[in-house]
């Protein structure tokens, strides 16, 4: 058999191309920060929805969620511009008519295209006053992303992105979803590479200047198991505890990783 690592077809991405890039995070950090605002206890999720939608509209941009399949093409359309995952959901969550409640703690992922380039992020935030348990999964989560960032010099292999995420989440008592990672990103959502948040390292395609992928890992409280809801997208850990998610998108250049999805 093949190595995954070895079935990839990475594009690099040239100053233009990324620059463009850049532009389309930019644009995802901005939609995060009018969202901010409006997360708060009562507030129900298809009214972040909305609220992103319009910003999108007005900011020229086309929301590549809402209509989205993935794999298998046969799963409903998303149905949401934004997704919205809440305390033990995963990812993928549905931006529905819930409303938020004061503990909450609940995860926004934004994917848009702008001027036929795509931007994507994912920011957990909390809902009025969490429990210092939740807020200590939210702080190690971003830690597990800072490190994951940082692990991402050119020259090293793929896989010491996720040893670094792996190494520091378990030894703070926390868990690793294993079958979801990041992705390389371009003119589509999702390209090669795929960006494992585990290790071993020194595994994989050395990381190389213009390459531009999403570092995006999802921390358990509990265990790393996770389900698939009857709704064909949300997913939620098979335990019921929290879990939580940060992303960015970076674009390896000479001097190390450049987080593009930054205001």
């Amino acid at each position: 058999m093949i190595p995954w690592f070895n079935r990839m077809a990475i594009q690099l991405k040239n100053q233009k191309e990324i620059a463009a890039l850049r532009e389309a995070g930019r644009l995802v950090a901005q939609a995060f920060a009018q969202l901010e605002a409006a997360i708060r206890p009562g507030v129900k999720l298809r009214d972040l929805d909305s609220l992103t939608a319009d910003f999108l509209l007005r900011r020229g941009a086309k929301p590549l969620y809402q209509g989205y399949r993935g794999r298998p093409p046969t799963r409903p359309p998303f149905p949401g511009v934004i997704c919205a995952s809440i305390n033990d959901e995963v990812c993928h969550g549905l931006p529905n008519g819930r409303a938020l409640r004061d503990g909450d703690i609940v995860g926004i992922d934004i994917g848009l295209s702008l001027n036929g380039y795509c931007g994507d992020a994912c920011v957990t935030y909390r809902v009025g006053r969490i429990k210092p348990e939740a807020q200590k999964l939210l702080d190690v989560t971003q830690e597990c992303l800072r490190r994951g960032i940082e692990a991402a010099q050119p020259g090293r292999r793929l896989t010491d992105i996720g040893a670094a995420i792996q190494d520091y989440a378990e030894s703070m008592g926390f868990s690793v979803v294993r079958e979801w990672g990041g992705h390389g990103l371009g003119r589509s959502l999702h390209e090669d590479p795929s960006v494992p948040h585990i290790g071993p390292a020194g595994k994989g395609p050395k990381l190389r200047p213009g390459m531009v992928f999403t570092i995006e890992p999802m921390i358990n409280a509990g265990q790393a198991e996770w389900k698939l809801l009857d709704d064909g997208w949300t997913v939620v850990t098979t335990d019921g505890k929290l879990s939580a998610q940060f992303e960015h998108t970076i674009a390896i250049t000479d001097h190390g990783p450049e987080i593009l999805s930054l205001p």
